[in-house]
């Protein structure tokens, strides 16, 4: 492993699990964490999980578990470039979805809907509840017992309320502090995947065209570049050299960024980084360019009629399944009529954010269909 700039995340100086465990050796703490993520049941469940496109929509659209891995990727390089956490930022990539219903964001804003008067529903809170307790593969203790260090960088937003039920993981949010820069920079990675990928997907599905893209800064710049050099590319193949270079513009500059303002502020070990600005950053102008590429796909993409007519009928999926099992908790499966035992509501939102696209439909059906079997 390369050398740890004195800023990053050691493994050896982390602030631990909640449950004490004999050392990872011959693995690093963050090594175990990853190799638990890895091996859960929730990871998994991201290969039929919707990122834009709902899984039968097609074979090659990216889903929760591919984007989650693209995450991964970008981080890792943008680790190695600033002296960071490698297996840390891999970590906090291939978990930071697992919280995430079905139906993408359109299925947790109907989960938050359905939950309002039971505390509301937060997929990133809810990939901290997956790994602390849902998972259940340890004889000693629910969940994955991730340190310290993983589970702050998956929580990477949380509502005052929620955080100040946290204790020390949530402090931060009440305090104005900072996470791990592995963290930081995991939520950059994740922002470079998903807008650079969903111009792709979008391509692909023909939602959206080249000739719109063209009027926006950021693909113009990277499509011309690729035609002056090869004038006779066309189809996925123009689409792919353009996406790649916007890709690698967005990992030079935050990493050009981020070391300037590491210099600006010295920090010389993690806690000095939680007491800085953030530091993870784009420049000024990439971001302006970032932020024309996201209004861009939420205006042609994600409110794309044939997007939200599928999301319109996600959300009634999502909400008729929930007030089912709140009439009848003797439809929920066993383990979760226990928990529905202590916290009902909670209990239905655990099992209805822990679906896939394809199960949530399928339980759909085996609940309000008479002809279908239970």
């Amino acid at each position: 492993m390369p050398e740890l700039a004195p800023y990053a995340a050691d493994p050896a100086q982390s602030r631990g699990r909640r449950h004490p465990e004999p050392p990872a050796t011959p693995r690093t703490e963050f090594q175990r964490d990853r190799d638990r993520i890895v091996h859960s049941t929730a990871f998994r469940r991201l290969e039929y999980k919707t990122q834009v496109f709902i899984n039968h929509e097609g074979d090659l659209f990216r889903t929760r578990l591919t984007h989650s891995l693209e995450v991964a990727q970008i981080g890792r390089t943008l680790a190695r470039l600033l002296g960071l956490n490698e297996d840390l930022i891999e970590t906090v990539a291939l978990a930071h979805d697992l919280g995430h219903t079905p139906f993408g964001h359109t299925g947790q804003d109907a989960l938050n809907e359905c939950m309002k008067p039971h505390g509301g529903f937060e997929h990133n809170l809810q990939s901290l509840r997956v790994v602390d307790e849902l998972e259940q593969r340890y004889a000693d203790f629910e969940g994955l017992n991730l340190t310290f260090e993983a589970r702050e960088g998956i929580l990477k937003h949380c509502s005052p309320r929620n955080a100040g039920r946290l204790g020390e993981l949530g402090a931060r949010f009440l305090q104005g502090r900072q996470p791990s820069l592995e963290a930081q920079i995991t939520n950059l990675a994740d922002e470079i995947a998903y807008n650079n990928h969903d111009v792709d997907d979008g391509l692909r599905s023909g939602l959206i065209e080249l000739a719109q893209l063209e009027e926006i800064a950021l693909f113009r710049r990277h499509l011309d570049e690729v035609r002056a050099r090869h004038p006779a590319l066309a189809g996925r193949r123009l689409v792919n050299e353009t996406v790649r270079r916007m890709i690698n513009t967005l990992v030079v500059d935050l990493v050009e960024q981020t070391r300037a303002n590491l210099a600006e502020h010295r920090p010389q070990n993690l806690e000095d980084v939680r007491l800085c600005p953030p530091l993870a950053a784009f420049s000024p102008g990439v971001r302006a360019a970032q932020l024309e590429l996201k209004r861009f796909l939420f205006q042609n993409l994600y409110r794309h009629y044939r997007v939200v007519r599928m999301s319109e009928k996600a959300k009634r999926l999502i909400r008729a399944l929930f007030e089912a099992f709140m009439a009848t908790p003797a439809l929920l499966p066993p383990e979760f009529q226990a928990r529905a035992e202590a916290d009902l509501p909670r209990a239905v939102a655990d099992y209805i954010a822990g679906m896939t696209d394809r199960f949530a439909i399928r339980e759909h059906r085996r609940i309000f269909d008479i002809e279908e079997l239970a």
